[in-house]
């Protein structure tokens, strides 16, 4: 038999504490990925912040624009029932259209009533005429009259002086003199009385400018009666069906002018301190997504309502239910550049986002403002 031989401790000797230390000592120290991460995270909200304050003083940016224009509520000088309407709602319609007419038929009757009143004041005219004429008659009749009376009474007074005649008749003949005085004074107040009726040369006189201030405002009654488009603009929220009553001054329909738009901006406070009139801005509207038109700040709202209500005569404190108070904003009105065209795609209340370049568009910050807008621009297309 061959001997056995001796078993193998090479493979069944537990390591040494010496080569443990070793194998670790050699894969080196583990990172934690966490730490990584917080490190990036910080460095992205200090160039967030950073980037931040940069726009707010030299592109300021705000998707808060709204677009305004003059909005006219409009309806007719004149009471009456409507006869017809010209146009629908939302129409364009260019100035002078004919919006609307009231029935004419009362108009014309009161432009009627006024012509006969008018003629029938010329006609009192040719009357006036005719006792001016016999007034003066009577003038130069009673100053006749107190002439050869005075010469009379001069007489009879020389003969009662000689005692020719009767005392009585000096008596008599100082009252006839009183007389013919009392008839003249009476003949040229008739006279001053016949001039003022027929005023001078009947262009003046009271009726007849009475009769023509009635029949100039019937005819205007008449012209009032059809509304007309007070310039180029849209109609809407027409409120109108023929027979219906419109009152004097109520509103039936609004007119929006196209020739009068403009953007309004919502600015935070802090981000008013480089815009000055005149600053060019990128504007992006929401109706014409993928353009972007240039515009002017035109001015910065001077005032705003901060909200405070009184009670007694006295402010009221405002209620603290928020942690931090939300930023005030203040409109700045910005217009279209004089070579943009005014998109016939946008509204009144539209959605706008304002870029303003306090800048210019020559920095770093506005480069990459006009760059970020761009891509906005090209992204609104999908919302």
């Amino acid at each position: 038999m061959s001997p056995i031989p001796p078993p193998s401790t090479s493979s069944s000797e537990p390591p040494s504490p010496d080569s443990t230390t070793s194998s670790a000592t050699d894969a080196g120290p583990q990172r934690n990925p966490a730490r990584m991460v917080a490190f990036i995270v910080a460095i992205l909200v200090v160039v967030l912040m950073t980037w931040y304050v940069l726009t707010d003083r030299h592109a300021p940016y705000t998707s808060r624009g709204t677009v305004s224009t003059w909005v006219t509520l409009i309806g007719p000088r004149v009471g009456g029932q409507v006869g017809e309407v010209f146009v629908h709602d939302n129409q364009q319609v260019r100035q002078g259209t004919p919006l609307f007419a009231l029935d004419p038929r009362p108009f014309e009757v009161a432009v009627q009533q006024a012509e006969a009143t008018l003629a029938q004041a010329t006609q009192g005219i040719d009357a006036s005429s005719a006792a001016l004429a016999a007034s003066q008659a009577d003038v130069a009749q009673a100053r006749v009259n107190l002439a050869n009376t005075r010469l009379a009474t001069a007489r009879t007074l020389e003969l009662e002086q000689h005692q020719l005649v009767s005392r009585a008749d000096g008596d008599n003949a100082r009252a006839s003199v009183k007389t013919a005085e009392a008839q003249l004074r009476a003949a040229l107040a008739g006279l001053r009385s016949a001039e003022l009726q027929l005023g001078a040369g009947g262009a003046d006189n009271p009726q007849i400018r009475q009769a023509q201030a009635q029949l100039e405002q019937a005819q205007l009654n008449l012209l009032y009666a059809t509304v007309e488009a007070p310039r180029d603009g849209l109609v809407t929220n027409l409120q109108l069906a023929v027979g219906q009553y419109a009152s004097a001054g109520a509103q039936v329909l609004t007119f929006v002018d196209s020739d009068g738009a403009w953007v309004v901006a919502d600015m935070r406070e802090n981000q008013l301190g480089n815009i000055r009139p005149g600053d060019r801005a990128g504007i992006l509207f929401d109706a014409v997504p993928g353009t972007i038109f240039e515009g002017r700040v035109h001015s910065i709202a001077g005032a705003i309502d901060p909200g405070r209500t009184f009670s007694g005569g006295l402010l009221q404190n405002a209620p603290e239910t928020r942690w931090f108070e939300p930023a005030r904003r203040i409109p700045v009105r910005i217009e279209l550049a004089p070579d943009q065209a005014w998109p016939e795609q946008v509204r009144s209340g539209a959605k706008v986002s304002v870029v303003v370049y306090t800048g210019g568009h020559g920095g770093p910050v506005g480069w990459i403002a006009a760059l970020l807008h761009r891509i906005q621009a090209i992204s609104s297309y999908l919302y």
